[in-house]
């Protein structure tokens, strides 16, 4: 199995409709592809969840349940929204959840919350970060952001993170990404030189489909 893992440079950047783009990449060469949030709070179902707009949206073939492992009402991070319903995540049974897709899929793309420095559990004897989830997957990175004012430091900062976690780096998509703008162009630019880190896509506002500039979509996915 072959997997990637999306994160973002903060909350509200685009990630779940970027990862409905990279999996409709896959999914429209009918490749077998699934997808998985470990914690998703802000939403009473799965189905009206995150994870149930990236299936319905790209047409992965996959049962509600498999999509996440916690679902959580409130709009909190998910360390709060977790602390307020009395209910922890596990990173036993989120692993047992995310293996049990290598099966019947020959992809799997999972979703962060938040930025990369997201607490999923964080309480006096137990602390669990996304990042944390991130390295027990064993997944490589990509990194979702803004295209607008800003997105230098907030990007830069998000991939220097990673990487001194021992995380590899794949690339970074530019959301809300407009061609014709000399700062989103600039940012590209001046993200890639800085980093060392190529935008591998960007994706316009209400675009469906990745702008891919290197390479598929698919190839970005490693063995795990």
């Amino acid at each position: 199995m072959r997997g990637l893992f999306v994160t973002g440079t903060g909350t509200d950047i685009g990630k779940t409709y970027v990862s409905a783009a990279i999996a409709r990449e896959l999914t429209k060469k009918n490749l077998s592809i699934a997808y998985y949030k470990a914690a998703v709070s802000g939403s009473d179902s799965i189905e009206h969840s995150d994870a149930g707009f990236v299936r319905d949206s790209s047409g992965i073939k996959q049962n509600t349940e498999s999509l996440l492992s916690y679902l959580y009402e409130k709009p909190l991070s998910p360390h709060l929204a977790a602390r307020g319903e009395n209910r922890f995540a596990s990173l036993d049974k989120i692993l047992k959840d995310f293996n049990s897709l290598r099966v019947n899929y020959d992809y799997v793309l999972s979703e962060g919350a938040g930025g990369i420095i997201c607490p999923v559990v964080w309480e006096k004897n137990a602390h669990l970060m996304y990042l944390d989830i991130l390295k027990a997957l064993k997944l490589n990175a990509v990194v979702v952001a803004d295209a607008g004012l800003g997105t230098i430091n907030h990007t830069v900062l998000t991939i220097s993170y990673l990487k001194q976690n021992s995380i590899k780096v794949k690339g970074v998509i530019l959301n809300n990404f407009d061609n014709s703008s000399v700062m989103h162009n600039d940012n590209l630019k001046m993200i890639e030189e800085i980093s060392g880190v190529n935008v591998i896509a960007t994706l316009g506002i209400g675009d469906k489909e990745l702008n891919l500039r290197y390479q598929n979509m698919e190839d970005y996915f490693d063995e795990c």
